[in-house]
């Protein structure tokens, strides 16, 4: 049987409301002839997958213009993590057309490390991510995201023929960036990419993603992976747990070949810089990467949600601009 062992990683960080406006409203989408940001809606909602017996949280950012439908945006959060991080992704996304569905995996959200003493939580941390029953859990979770959202697109709820069901995309951060990359067909546990990947996600954006144990077999690994993907790292992206070194991170790019792939790499970037933590923590960097970051999975949405040439051209030929020092843009395009 062929096995592929993943490692992964996620610490939480502090909620940073202020940051999340300021990220949000510092994108300029040039590409767009009519830059109209959103008001938002917020709506927390438990959704119950009555075939496993289990709730899934979601925290939904939503624009509250009522024309049309918009396309969907499901988050999974980094181990340890909840619906409510990464605040600012689901605020600049909303802005601007999306509706970004922020998902929390039981089992590997933040009760794994709440009840244990502060001397203990990264063994409980350890121990969550050692389970493949939750890695195999958050996938599933994405796919009874969509079947829930399909539900209530089509029935008398608020979120009747509010989204677009074609037009879905799917972005996690460390674990979450795992269960990025399975939805998006790369093989999981010995089993083929085709068992566990979800075809109606339309692009990806994997950010600090884990990588295999078995170096070896990577062209496997990611060869069912025929979706395009933005992945997002930083030159010091390294695993506060498990063994993925910053330099390993580009990995999921290089050996995805059956669709385009972008990989940006951020300039002294570490692990955090993908959660909104608070800046004081974090640098005085943080705010400009966070908006780098709302800008180009924008961009890439754009591109490949909405058929947005513009948005690709823009992408591909400007965003390295724009980047400046701050960063690295690598693109790939389909074989």
């Amino acid at each position: 049987m062929k096995r592929f062992c993943w490692l992964w990683v996620a610490l939480v960080w502090v909620a940073n409301p202020a940051g999340a406006a300021q990220a949000r409203e510092a994108v300029v989408p040039a590409w767009r002839t009519n830059a109209v940001t959103n008001e938002i809606l917020v709506a927390n909602e438990e959704w119950l997958d009555a075939k496993r017996g289990r709730t899934v949280p979601v925290k939904i950012y939503a624009p509250k213009s009522q024309a049309g439908a918009f396309p969907v945006i499901i988050f999974s959060h980094g181990l340890g993590g909840s619906r409510d991080g990464y605040e600012y992704l689901g605020q600049c996304w909303a802005a601007h057309g999306y509706v970004a569905v922020h998902l929390q995996h039981a089992g590997s959200d933040d009760s794994v490390w709440k009840d244990a003493g502060v001397g203990q939580r990264m063994g409980a941390m350890r121990r969550a991510a050692a389970q493949p029953r939750n890695a195999m859990d958050r996938v599933q979770d994405v796919s009874f995201a969509i079947d829930e959202l399909t539900r209530l697109n089509a029935t008398n709820s608020p979120w009747h023929a509010k989204l677009d069901l074609k037009r879905i995309g799917v972005a996690g951060h460390s674990f979450g960036a795992h269960t990025t990359l399975a939805t998006a067909g790369a093989a999981y546990s010995g089993r083929s990419a085709a068992g566990i990947g979800d075809p109606r996600v339309k692009a990806a954006i994997p950010m600090s993603a884990p990588v295999p144990a078995n170096k070896r077999r990577l062209d496997e690994a990611y060869a069912g992976v025929k979706i395009p993907c933005l992945h997002m790292t930083g030159t010091e992206d390294n695993s506060p747990i498990g063994d993925t070194k910053a330099e390993e991170r580009r990995l999921p790019f290089d050996h995805c070949r059956n669709s385009d792939q972008y990989l940006i790499t951020f300039t002294g970037g570490d692990h955090a810089i993908f959660g909104g933590r608070d800046r004081k923590l974090g640098g005085g960097k943080d705010a400009e990467f966070q908006r780098l970051i709302c800008q180009s999975s924008l961009a890439f949405w754009d591109a490949y949600l909405r058929d947005d040439a513009k948005a690709k051209e823009w992408l591909i030929t400007k965003f390295k601009d724009a980047l400046g020092k701050e960063g690295v843009l690598e693109t790939k395009a389909k074989k």
